[in-house]
């Protein structure tokens, strides 16, 4: 994330970086993010290991490390603590970050459905609702944001077919709200890149598929939505690894993320190495997949047909 060595904090040198804080609109995730980020900038400059800022606020090396990747939720005393022994004194930027911890705290709208949501994908949807753009290919099923209720409720249940009909319809609810994001007045640009396989395997019967497919002709309606479909004929692509997503955020200081979804976990990559390979190979998939335009007329088709 972006650390700066060789520098040492305090009132007369600071890490470089530091006047990029995040913005009010960021939701507690990249908060927390951008908070570990500096943090970890001060105590890099300051020569300290995490071992040593573990001691200070009596925690464990790990925790310092889950506190620098925004993975937990910090305490004001600790950040006070960690700031003193990196050597920062000024009271304007103690004051910043103490700030940006008690904003990093504040729980978002989708902690209520923390009785369901796993913690790996309670990250996810923190950074998906701070993204400016994201970007996604699927393989297999409809993107999330992109689902009708009826679509979503029958994919949760090929997974989730033992659970009571309560917790089925608060995982169903959960995804609805998700998609608020892709109409509300700062919306991130959303690319998605689906793969026909996913159209032509519906979760459910012939009225689920048609109502997902005229959904999908509504949404791209929005300026803010782009589809794009690789037909069977593309023949091979990239992707070989299966379905991914791509975060940027507006902030300069935060790395674009790649969320890798598994079945009872998920990756979280921030390397520019990593970043760089799945970002060559979803424009390579963009180029392979049928144009706006043409993913329509596949709609149309496939509508038609069904």
């Amino acid at each position: 994330m972006n650390v700066n060595h060789g520098k040492k904090a305090g009132p007369d040198h600071e890490p470089e970086g530091r006047g990029a804080l995040v913005g009010v609109q960021s939701g507690p995730t990249v908060l927390r993010i951008a908070l570990g980020a500096q943090l970890r900038k001060y105590r890099d400059a300051s020569g300290l290991t995490t071992a040593e800022a573990a001691e200070v606020i009596r925690a464990t090396h790990s925790k310092i490390s889950r506190l620098e990747r925004g993975r937990t939720t910090a305490r004001q005393r600790d950040v006070a603590d960690l700031l003193t022994l990196y050597g920062v004194t000024d009271e304007a930027e103690r004051d910043k970050l103490l700030e940006l911890t008690r904003e990093a705290s504040v729980p978002g709208w989708w902690q209520q459905y923390n009785d369901i949501l796993p913690r790996w994908l309670e990250l996810y949807i923190g950074l998906e609702k701070a993204a400016s753009i994201i970007r996604s290919y699927e393989m297999q099923f409809i993107h999330g944001l992109l689902q009708t209720e009826d679509y979503a409720r029958a994919v949760i249940l090929i997974s989730n077919a033992s659970a009571p009909i309560e917790e089925v319809e608060r995982r169903v609810s959960l995804r609805m709200q998700r998609q608020r994001l892709l109409t509300q007045p700062d919306a991130p640009d959303f690319w998605a890149v689906l793969d026909e396989a996913a159209l032509r395997r519906p979760p459910d019967g012939r009225a689920v598929t048609r109502a997902q497919l005229e959904h999908l002709l509504e949404i791209t309606d929005l300026p803010n939505v782009t589809l794009q479909i690789i037909p069977f004929k593309a023949g091979p692509h990239p992707a070989a690894g299966g379905p991914f997503t791509i975060l940027r955020f507006p902030e300069p200081d935060l790395p674009d993320v790649v969320y890798l979804e598994q079945l009872s976990s998920a990756q979280y990559l921030d390397q520019p190495d990593d970043v760089m390979t799945y970002l060559a190979v979803m424009n390579q998939l963009c180029v392979q997949a049928a144009n706006g335009s043409a993913s329509r007329d596949m709609l149309r088709t496939l509508l038609k047909e069904t």
